[in-house]
């Protein structure tokens, strides 16, 4: 895995940011988290994960960006474009960001190398590899979380905005993908696509996370799997006031 590639999500949505817009910022992920914008804590971990070689950051923002992160031959720019999926399957098909490819998101500013690798060593085999927290690990280091849900059989789980993807058989479900963006946190969305019998197994929980991830991507020819990670920071990225102040709270020790 020495080398892999990173490709870091710092783009921004249309419109006004409300977290960035309440702390005085253009952007979200220059919001200072305890004294350091969080893109550069998130490129900071990567930076130091055995596992990963060059780091890609895609944003419509590269010279905002670039001024609060370190001058390192491993870092370079890929510009945004319309949509997260869609621009990360260009990335993939230009050869700018090549297969292989590890993605996280730059609001993740409690990431750490050690999730990293377990995440990638899980993933190994699968042509695309999803990272999710389970909600029993999350509620016992962070009780009064609130977060959004997955609720399966055996288990409820939350999203830990980590992604692998292995080849080219991955690209049919990035663009199904791209298909229900906007709806990202309504898993049962994506579940729909692939028929009604597996979405009636979702709604009534006689299905696993993992097996219905998998038969739906099996109709798109590609092995997908769902890593479950044992590090509760993993679900925890910075959307809102609340995210940010547990952020803070964990890397000062209060947390």
């Amino acid at each position: 895995m020495a080398g892999l590639t990173a490709l870091l999500l710092a783009g921004r949505r249309p419109g006004v940011d409300a977290l960035a817009a309440s702390r005085g910022e253009t952007l979200k992920v220059l919001i200072p988290v305890a004294g350091e914008p969080m893109v550069a804590r998130v490129v900071a971990t990567l930076l130091v994960t055995p596992e990963i070689g060059p780091v890609r950051v895609m944003t419509q923002d590269m010279a905002a960006i670039a001024a609060v992160l370190p001058d390192d031959p491993r870092l370079g720019f890929l510009q945004s474009g319309a949509g997260i999926a869609l621009s990360v399957s260009a990335a993939l098909k230009s050869g700018e960001a090549p297969f292989p490819l590890f993605v996280t998101t730059a609001d993740h500013a409690l990431l750490r190398p050690e999730t990293i690798a377990e995440f990638l060593a899980a993933a190994q085999g699968a042509d695309v590899a999803v990272g999710v927290v389970e909600r029993a690990i999350v509620e016992r280091r962070f009780p009064q979380t609130r977060r959004t849900w997955l609720r399966f059989r055996k288990g409820d789980w939350t999203g830990a905005n980590l992604f692998y993807f292995a080849s080219p058989a991955a690209l049919p479900v990035i663009e199904s993908w791209a298909s229900i963006e906007q709806d990202r946190k309504k898993g049962w969305k994506l579940i729909a696509k692939f028929g009604l019998g597996l979405l009636l197994r979702a709604a009534t929980r006689t299905i696993t996370l993992h097996d219905a991830v998998a038969r739906a991507g099996r109709k798109l020819g590609a092995n997908v799997r769902m890593v479950g990670l044992s590090d509760p920071l993993a679900a925890v990225d910075v959307d809102k006031v609340s995210d940010l102040e547990l952020a803070e709270a964990v890397l000062e020790g209060r947390a």
